[in-house]
């Protein structure tokens, strides 16, 4: 299985808003082994939405989507999810309980008479309209649901908030509900070693052989004005625990043969 994030909004890509749900995802799924294969950042353009939630749910992929699921006019997540699967909207009336719930919760902090049918409560039920064939998504902060649709495979697309403060519990919610199975206790590590005064082009081949000899992938990340180590590469491998040593150790070997000065060496 392969986990991605989808991330909607136009404050996102103006900058008004620095967006924390790339970060939170990563560790998220890291806390569980689970590395996290892609992320699209989408503005509010419902037909770009459409088409890019259609390829997540054609995918088979697991995938979170984060904003756009709110009342206002510039959320149109719900419907272009509608719209990406060819079905029509419904009402869940899971949802209807919990936001109906949510709304005496907040008349009775206020003081005030509980009126389900005055204008902006009977608005506030658009909240619930999900594509038909939706499961809700339990949200611990003010109660109003996400929504999880399946798609190919044993994939499924789950729809929460943009607010961190209720998006973040909901996908942990997901991911330990549904998504246990695929858990992986120190299945991804990677080892590297600080690389003075080398050029990518000059590791290459190194890099190549090592991929070709060992089931591990390479990584070369290099750095012009690190606080610490100045210019430099960090150069490593990663892969199961396992498969580490020999591509780590024949790693060395080659850097040592072509005499490149080394600096620490670095285990995550």
């Amino acid at each position: 299985m392969k986990f991605g994030v989808i991330i909607i909004g136009d404050e996102i890509l103006s900058g008004k808003r620095a967006d924390k749900h790339l970060s939170k995802a990563i560790e998220l799924l890291g806390a569980r082994g689970l590395p996290l294969a892609y992320a699209h950042y989408v503005g509010d353009d419902p037909e770009r939405i459409t088409a890019t939630l259609a390829a997540a749910f054609a995918s088979g992929d697991t995938v979170f989507s984060f904003g756009g699921i709110g009342a206002t006019p510039d959320d149109h997540t719900r419907q272009c999810a509608a719209n990406a699967l060819g079905k029509s909207l419904a009402l869940s009336e899971s949802a209807r309980a919990l936001i109906m719930e949510r709304m005496q919760d907040v008349a009775r902090e206020q003081g005030t008479a509980f009126e389900p049918e005055r204008p902006d409560n009977v608005h506030r039920l658009q909240m619930g309209m999900f594509p038909a064939g939706s499961a809700i998504i339990p949200n611990p902060y003010n109660k109003i649901p996400g929504f999880s649709h399946p798609g190919t495979g044993q994939g499924a697309v789950h729809f929460v908030p943009g607010f961190p403060v209720m998006a973040w519990p909901m996908v942990e919610w997901v991911l330990d509900t549904h998504c246990s199975a695929w858990f992986q206790a120190n299945a991804w590590r990677e080892q590297s070693v600080i690389v003075f005064g080398a050029m990518e082009s000059l590791l290459t081949p190194l890099m190549e052989q090592l991929e070709q000899q060992h089931p591990v992938k390479v990584f070369s990340l290099p750095s012009v004005d690190h606080p610490q180590y100045g210019k430099h590469i960090e150069l490593g491998v990663k892969g199961r625990p396992e498969d580490l040593p020999a591509a780590y150790a024949e790693m060395l070997v080659g850097l040592r043969k072509l005499e490149m000065p080394l600096g620490p060496e670095l285990v995550r």
